[in-house]
C-alpha cells in the first residue's frame, strides 16, 4: 500500500506536473526543439498511463512493480537517456505511420456511429420526457378536479366571502328579505318626515 501511494505521487509530480510546466515554457518560448521533445514525451506518457490501467490490476503482485514504474518514468524524463524520444522514434512513430490510414478510418466511423447513437438516444430521451410530462399533467389535472369536487358549498361560500365577487343574479331569499318589509318602512318614514317638516315650515 505504501509503495502504491509513493508511486502514484512520483508519477503525479514528476510524470505529469513537471513535464506540464516545461511544456508551458516551450509554448512560451516558441522553441521548436522543445515543442517536439515534449510532444513525444506526452505521446509516450499517454500510452504508459493506458497500459498502467491494466498492469495495475494484473501485475501489482509482481516484486518491485511500483519501483519499476518509478524508474520507468525517471528514464522517460532523463535528459541523458532521452527515453521518451527513443521509444517514440524506434517504435511509436513507425507503427503509427504504417497504421495511420486504418486508424483514421476507424476514428471517422466511430465518430459517425457515436453521432448517430447520440441523436437516437437524444430522441428517445425527449420522447420519455414528453410522455412523463403528459402523464404528470393528466395526473395533476385529475387531482385538481378531485380536490375541487371535495369542496362543500359551505367551503365555497367561505372562499367567496374572503373577497371573491358574489354571483350575479337575484339574491336568494333570506330572513327579512322575503317581502321587502324591512326596507319599505324606512322609505315611508323618511317620506313622512320630509312631509311634516315641509308642513311646519
Amino acid at each position: 500500500m505504501v509503495s502504491w501511494i509513493i508511486s502514484r505521487l512520483v508519477v503525479l509530480i514528476f510524470g505529469t506536473l513537471y513535464p506540464a510546466y516545461y511544456s508551458y515554457k516551450a509554448v512560451k518560448s516558441k522553441d521548436i526543439k522543445e515543442y517536439v521533445k515534449w510532444m513525444m514525451y506526452w505521446i509516450i506518457f499517454a500510452l504508459f498511463t493506458t497500459a498502467e490501467t491494466f498492469t495495475d490490476i494484473f501485475l501489482c503482485w509482481f516484486p518491485f512493480y511500483y519501483e519499476l514504474k518509478i524508474a520507468f518514468v525517471a528514464w522517460l524524463l532523463s535528459p541523458y537517456t532521452k527515453g521518451s524520444s527513443l521509444l517514440y522514434r524506434k517504435f511509436v512513430h513507425p507503427t503509427l505511420s504504417s497504421k495511420e490510414k486504418e486508424i483514421d478510418d476507424c476514428l471517422v466511423q466511430a465518430k459517425d456511429k457515436s453521432y448517430d447513437a447520440l441523436v437516437h438516444f437524444g430522441k428517445r430521451g425527449l420522447n420519455v420526457a414528453a410522455t412523463a410530462a403528459v402523464m404528470a399533467a393528466s395526473k395533476g389535472q385529475g387531482a385538481l378536479s378531485e380536490r375541487l369536487r371535495s369542496f362543500s358549498m359551505q367551503d365555497l361560500s367561505t372562499i367567496r366571502g374572503d373577497g371573491a365577487p358574489a354571483p350575479s343574479g337575484p339574491p336568494p331569499p333570506g330572513p327579512g328579505r322575503a317581502s321587502g318589509k324591512h326596507g319599505q318602512p324606512k322609505m315611508s318614514r323618511s317620506a313622512s318626515e320630509s312631509a311634516s317638516s315641509s308642513g311646519t315650515a
